[in-house]
This record gives C-alpha cells, structure tokens and sequence, in this order.
C-alpha cells in the first residue's frame, strides 16, 4: 500500500470560535485529537486497543502548530494526520488543517508521542507491531502536502 494520509472533515463550531467569529487557537487541538483518534482505527487498531494489547501509553510530549489564516465559524476544513518520522521510542505525528473546498492551509504542525510503559512511566521501544500497522499513514510532509494538493498562502 502506498503510503498517504489519514484526513477527517469538520466544522468550524461555535464552541470553537472567538467574539471575531475567528477560530479559537485551542480548537486546534480538539481537531489534532479526533485525527490522531482517527487515524489510529483507520490503522486497524483504535486507541485503547493499542494500549491493551502493546502494555504502553502514548503521552504527548510536544505540540507545535504554525498558524496560516483564520478559519471562521462554519467553514469546512478538512484536518489530514500523517507520520512523519517513528523513533525508537517516539512517533511523530503532523497535521495540515485546510479549508475544504479550496486546500487552502490554516493551520499545520506536528505533535510528538512517546511510548512509555504503563507502569512507571518509562520509555519503551516503540512495538514492531505498531510500526506495522502505522507503515501507511507514514511519509515524509512534502509528498503528504503535494497528495493533499494544500494551497500556501
């Protein structure tokens, strides 16, 4: 299988939108969240599945987001998840939000999850099995950008 991106599509909500009526920067994370969430059943294996069957979490250790123009309430975006590199005990995942109907960026960047054991919290490899099933949804952010077909402005 070729690997591509994993997108969703969203609205711009009212919750999600400041007295400008322009997107809120924290709605951003709710978007990243229900892509990752997403993208990992897309993978075949939903979250809490993941930490069942490998004994690990995935604590988010970073988060960075470059913001490219402002959505507005009700816009249509569409938010595409991919991984961009898988470490020996870290995933890193990016994100583009565009609007929908014109691939124009708004917001993009990456997050970076560790596995850890359940137990104490320490860094572990990331299982094989994991990697496996992440191979699709893993490519380098130019080839992701150009399948997107994003619009920079």
């Amino acid at each position: 299988m070729t690997p591509h991106p994993f997108t969703i599509d969203e609205y711009v909500r009212w919750s999600d939108v400041d007295k400008a009526g322009i997107i809120f920067y924290g709605a951003y994370v709710r978007f990243i969240e229900i892509a990752e969430t997403e993208l990992f059943r897309a993978a075949g294996m939903p979250y809490g599945e993941v930490f069942d069957r490998f004994d690990i979490w995935l604590p988010r250790v970073h988060l960075e987001v470059d913001f490219a123009y402002p959505a507005r309430l009700d816009d249509a975006l569409t938010v595409a998840a991919y991984f961009t590199g898988i470490g020996r005990t870290s995933l890193r995942l990016a994100f583009e939000v565009m609007l929908r109907d014109s691939c124009r960026l708004t917001a993009s960047g990456h997050e970076v999850l560790v596995a850890t054991s359940q137990s104490d919290l320490a860094p572990r490899s990331v299982p094989d099995g994991l990697r496996e099933l992440l191979e699709p949804f893993t490519l380098e952010r130019d080839r992701a950008r150009a399948l997107l077909g994003i619009v920079e402005s």
